[in-house]
C-alpha cells in the first residue's frame, strides 16, 4: 500500500518538474528565472494574434499584441542583447500603431544581428507602411540570398504598395 502511494508521489513530483509546475515559472516578477517563459507566452500571443488578422479580427488580435508587449517588455528587462525579443518588442509595437518605436527596437535588434530575417522583413514591412519603400527595398536587398519566405513576404508587400 505505501509502496503505491510512494510511486503516485514520485510520478505527481516527475511530471510537476517536467511540466514546469512550481512557483517561479507561473510569476510575472520578470527575474532571470523566467524571462524565457515571458518571451515564449508572448510569441504564443503574436501567433494567435496574426491568425485573428487574417479573420480581419484585428481589435482581438490587437488585444493579444498588447498582452505581448507586456510579456516581451518583461522579457527585455532581463536580456537586452537578443535580437528574437527586439524583433518581437519592434512587430508587436508596429502592430499597435507605435511605428517610431517599433523602429527603434528593430534598429537595435539589426545592431546586434544585421542578418536576422524577421528583423529585416518586418523593418522592410515598417518602412513600406510609413511611405518609404526605397528604405524597405534596401532590407528586401538584404534578404535576397537567405533563400527564404521572409524575402517573398517581403517583396509581395513592396510590390503591393
Amino acid at each position: 500500500m505505501y509502496k503505491k502511494i510512494f510511486i503516485v508521489l514520485i510520478a505527481a513530483f516527475v511530471l510537476s518538474q517536467y511540466l514546469g509546475v512550481s512557483q517561479g515559472a507561473s510569476s510575472d516578477s520578470g527575474s532571470s528565472d523566467n524571462y524565457l517563459d515571458q518571451y515564449k507566452e508572448a510569441k504564443k500571443f503574436i501567433q494567435r494574434a496574426k491568425k485573428l488578422e487574417e479573420k480581419n479580427k484585428t481589435e482581438r488580435a490587437t488585444k493579444l499584441y498588447i498582452n505581448a508587449l507586456g510579456k516581451l517588455q518583461q522579457a527585455y528587462k532581463t536580456d537586452r542583447n537578443n535580437p528574437d525579443i527586439l524583433n518581437y518588442l519592434g512587430f508587436a509595437l508596429r502592430k499597435t500603431g507605435k511605428f517610431e518605436e517599433a523602429e527603434k527596437y528593430y534598429l537595435m535588434g539589426l545592431k546586434i544581428k544585421p542578418n536576422h530575417n524577421g528583423i529585416n522583413e518586418y523593418l522592410g514591412e515598417l518602412y513600406v507602411k510609413t511611405g518609404r519603400i526605397e528604405l524597405a527595398k534596401e532590407r528586401l536587398e538584404t534578404l535576397k540570398n537567405c533563400n527564404c519566405e521572409e524575402y517573398d513576404e517581403l517583396k509581395e508587400v513592396i510590390e503591393k504598395n
